[in-house]
């Protein structure tokens, strides 16, 4: 019958929420070209013509930038004699996967032994700090990542569901979520390293390929997706009551229909917003842990555990001043951007600014 038809209420759709404007602003466009860089930089570090993160050259000890040769041939690039093949890639840049393996392989057979060398200074053990801040970057850079996606596949069903189901579903779903968000999340980050780094409980976790810097990455993203939650149930709830929304139940549209078509088009905004939001806090906090030295601990390194080293070499007497502020500011630089891209993708997705 016609009057039991679905209406799919463009009319409707577009007088409650207006179109969104089609290009991110100049800030957010700048935002997306500074964050491709360094997301490029953590990806092809290893094909980068620079000496390895590790490799620890006293003689050579808090040299400040530019101080020497900045093209250098470096010996750690090659085997040692009576050793396997490929251990001069552990013992300098650490476990790595396949892929990196053979990107470490391109970086020498293209440049040999010769790298760039102390463009930004050396620490205390004379490790070269562009190198470093380089390889760190993967680090910052996954434990974002694992945040984001343990965001969206936890933090959106749960306050999908808790908002769109209400009543006691709701107030369940809900109160999980304040009791998790009551702990101070240090307490429970130190917490739940303590007890996963427990020797009988790190060996099995050792066994199945689950280390130390994995266990971290997974107690960060634990606690990264009570906000979504939040917000979307809130979404959800206000969304749930809209005109469209009303006008869609009383057409006949099952419910599958009404999320499908009217729902989750004007939620995307907002869980694309949230992300970018969520990204940048989880990298903040990851730096915070690691400079507390309850995160990331070497010989691993990451932006954090790099400025917290930097502060350290901040003595009234010649103070390293490079190890601190190199670092720091390519958090703040990555955070920076970060925070223009989520008020650009706001402007853009969020139509209620632009009524």
């Amino acid at each position: 019958m016609a009057a039991k038809r679905d209406i799919d209420a463009p009319a409707l759709t577009a007088e409650v929420l207006p179109r969104p404007r089609a290009r991110l602003p100049l800030s957010g466009r700048l935002a997306v070209v500074v964050l491709a860089l360094v997301v490029l930089v953590a990806l092809l570090v290893p094909l980068a013509p620079l000496p390895s993160p590790r490799t620890v050259d006293t003689g050579r000890s808090l040299e400040p930038p530019l101080a020497g040769r900045v093209w250098e041939e470096v010996s750690e690039l090659q085997p040692r004699e009576g050793e396997p093949a490929d251990a001069w890639i552990d013992r300098g840049f650490g476990e790595l996967g396949l892929v990196s393996r053979l990107m470490v392989h391109a970086r020498v057979a293209i440049f040999g032994r010769w790298s760039l060398s102390g463009v930004l200074g050396r620490d205390e053990l004379g490790r070269d700090l562009l190198a470093r801040i380089c390889w760190g970057a993967r680090v910052s850079l996954a434990v974002a990542v694992v945040a984001a996606i343990v965001t969206l596949f936890v933090g959106v069903p749960w306050g999908a569901v808790a908002g769109w189901a209400g009543g006691r579903v709701d107030d369940a779903m809900m109160r999980a979520v304040d009791v998790l968000n009551s702990i101070p999340l240090v307490f429970l980050v130190v917490f739940l390293v303590t007890v996963l780094g427990e020797d009988s409980i790190r060996l099995a976790l050792d066994q199945v390929g689950i280390g130390r810097l994995a266990i971290f990455f997974l107690v960060v993203a634990a606690v990264s997706w009570l906000s979504m939650a939040r917000i979307v149930r809130g979404r959800l709830l206000e969304l749930r009551d809209a005109t469209y929304v009303e006008a869609a139940r009383a057409s006949g549209a099952s419910p599958a229909r009404i999320l499908l078509r009217h729902v989750v088009p004007n939620l995307a905004g907002t869980v694309v917003v949230t992300l970018s939001l969520t990204v940048p806090r989880v990298m903040l906090f990851e730096s915070f842990l690691s400079f507390l030295g309850l995160g990331v601990q070497p010989p691993d390194v990451s932006w954090g555990l790099l400025a917290n080293a930097g502060l350290k070499a901040l003595i009234p007497i010649d103070p390293a001043w490079w190890l601190f502020v190199f670092p720091s500011a390519a958090l703040a630089v990555t955070l920076l951007a970060l925070g223009f891209l989520g008020d650009a993708l706001e402007a853009v997705l969020d139509p209620r600014r632009h009524r």
